[in-house]
């Protein structure tokens, strides 16, 4: 499906996007309803759990994903969103179609049903979701080793950082201090995908804690 512009203006704040998700993913024919349970924007993603009944109470049944014990399923529903010319617009996709935009949430993602298929597009999707949900969130003077060097733009490289930030107005911004050179360069949270962390700044700007965690081991 192709990108679905509003021309009436009805969407313009984060509450308007947020009660049209829900409309989206409310609906009721014959057979089936549609709920929304959960809804999460993340960037100009939104990302919703959706769940699906039999209105006779029946079990559904599906053969992408187990039904749970209530007989329904919950399935993960992406919508890429974006202003143009002052119209909102969306793109919707199912989970299991493949969406490449990947950070749902992990309590959204707990709400799913499970998969039947463990070598399906769904569970690829997901597993992409745990994996960026993992990526740490560092803290200042906590020394990182990036899984990989990263290139800059200057064609040096970089894999040993420290967390650290710079001022730009009245708002810190962060980024790290490269281990070799003392350069500052922003990583973004991609790029640090299966770091490591070298020395926690905890411990380091702490000599009562660092004794503390030392009696401890």
């Amino acid at each position: 499906m192709g990108w679905l512009f509003y021309t009436d203006g009805r969407v313009q704040t984060y509450t308007d996007e947020k009660a049209e998700i829900a409309q989206l993913c409310t609906f009721e024919g014959d057979t089936r309803k549609t709920e929304l349970v959960k809804a999460c924007k993340v960037g100009s993603t939104w990302y919703a759990a959706a769940k699906v009944t039999n209105i006779d109470g029946t079990p559904v049944e599906d053969t992408t994903y187990v039904t749970d014990a209530d007989g329904s399923i919950t399935f993960a529903a992406v919508f890429l969103t974006r202003y143009d010319d002052g119209c909102w617009g969306y793109k919707d996709m199912e989970e299991s179609a493949g969406p490449v935009e990947s950070r749902a949430p992990v309590s959204l993602l707990a709400l799913l049903s499970e998969l039947k298929d463990p070598d399906s597009y769904a569970h690829a999707w997901r597993q992409r979701c745990q994996d960026w949900a993992a990526i740490p969130d560092y803290e200042e003077g906590d020394k990182i080793k990036l899984a990989a060097p990263v290139t800059l733009t200057d064609g040096s490289t970089c894999q040993i950082v420290t967390a650290t930030h710079y001022r730009r107005g009245r708002q810190k911004r962060r980024c790290y201090r490269i281990e070799e050179t003392g350069g500052l360069v922003r990583l973004s949270k991609a790029s640090l995908a299966g770091s490591e962390l070298l020395s926690s700044a905890k411990v380091a700007t702490s000599p009562v804690l660092a004794e503390f965690l030392a009696g401890r081991e």
